[in-house]
């Protein structure tokens, strides 16, 4: 069998009987980081037509049936309700954590199930959930390794430029409560909407070693990376994005050398094994470019969720209960979940972390910086 993505049809028509269907909720377009969203995509499309090829559910295709949040919460719970109704026997994906938050919320009371790929926002939900289980490591985990980071490379006083939003006001959070443990401070500049020369003015200001930006990209992220390069004031300066903007070729075509140097979490191991190895190959080849850790998720997604359709059947109750007992082989190592604290979900503990950037004497290159 060929892998599929399609349209929802008609409700209709039911042809269960033939098909399996996963929901895949992702950011495709603005104001969602669509390229997020399309290596997100094209992981789940790879690993779809590997399962199919394998023989599908039980001898039925693997059925993607594909919907763009635009990172818009509402959109995002809508489109729930709507895979719901057409029998959809689990839900994958999403990027942003707000959205992905809306997402978890809706399927748990709906009992749906629902892997979340890429998103890291500890409270996924406001309370436990039966039905959600998460990839990525929690935000917690993975921003407290980077405050780690930023002190073992000298930088006490760090500063950083955030735009309103619960995501960035988690992380400024973390940073500040891991940062202030090991005699470390953290310095918001204050700016509602970060302008890149009120944050130039602001960071000579505070006298910080550091800027982390906590804003979305490519706006105003890459106004204020060529600002800040630019600045002679700044020429020391370290800039950080915590967040991952630098992994995606959109950063590297917009800035150049203005884009190296500057550390980011991804979620990949230090090397990859054979699978892994396997699937970049083919990751690369569906892309054109080279793949994301992003798609990495995606193809880990629909991995995890076939095998527990094909253990369990595509009966929503049977399936929500097997969280505890999945071991599965990804791409980044085997999955397996747990209950952590403070999340809400389904946790894969496991998760790889490193930090890396961009390499300043070839930016098409990364360099991995540090591993937790």
């Amino acid at each position: 069998m060929s892998g599929m993505v399609t349209e929802a049809r008609p409700p209709g028509r039911d042809d269960t009987d033939t098909h399996v269907r996963i929901g895949a909720l992702l950011p495709l377009s603005r104001p969602g980081w669509s390229e997020a969203g399309r290596h997100l995509l094209a992981g789940m499309e790879l690993a779809v037509r590997e399962v199919n090829d394998a023989g599908g559910i039980a001898g039925r295709a693997l059925e993607l049936v594909v919907r763009d949040t635009a990172a818009d919460p509402d959109r995002a719970a809508a489109a729930v309700d709507e895979l719901a109704r057409l029998g959809a026997a689990a839900l994958a994906g999403e990027y942003h954590s707000v959205v992905a938050r809306a997402v978890a919320s809706r399927a748990d009371a709906l009992g749906l199930p629902f892997l979340c790929s890429s998103a890291v926002l500890d409270a996924l939900t406001e309370q436990r959930a039966r039905w959600i289980a998460r990839l990525p490591p929690a935000q917690s985990h993975g921003w407290r390794i980077y405050a780690d980071f930023l002190l073992a490379a000298g930088h006490r006083r760090v500063a950083v430029a955030a735009q309103p939003s619960l995501y960035w006001a988690s992380g400024a959070r973390i940073l500040r409560d891991r940062l202030a443990e090991r005699g470390g401070t953290l310095v918001d500049l204050g700016l509602r909407e970060p302008a890149p020369a009120s944050v130039c003015d602001a960071l000579v200001e505070q006298d910080a070693s550091a800027l982390l930006l906590l804003v979305g990209h490519p706006e105003p992220a890459v106004s204020i990376v060529r600002s800040v390069r630019r600045d002679p004031r700044l020429a020391e300066i370290l800039i950080g994005a915590p967040a991952g903007q630098p992994e995606f070729t959109e950063w590297a075509t917009s800035l150049g050398a203005d884009g190296a140097a500057v550390p980011f979490l991804r979620y990949l191991p230090e090397r990859l094994g054979p699978l892994g190895a396997r699937v970049r190959t083919a990751l690369r080849e569906r892309l054109a470019e080279a793949p994301s850790f992003v798609a990495f998720e995606g193809y880990d997604t629909v991995t995890v969720l076939a095998d527990v359709l094909r253990a369990h059947g595509v009966d929503r109750a049977p399936a929500a209960e097997t969280w505890a007992r999945v071991s599965v082989e990804g791409t980044r190592g085997r999955i397996r979940f747990s209950r952590a604290p403070g999340t809400g979900v389904w946790q894969w503990s496991g998760a790889p972390v490193q930090i890396v950037d961009r390499d300043p004497a070839d930016p098409a290159r990364f360099r991995v910086l540090r591993t937790g």
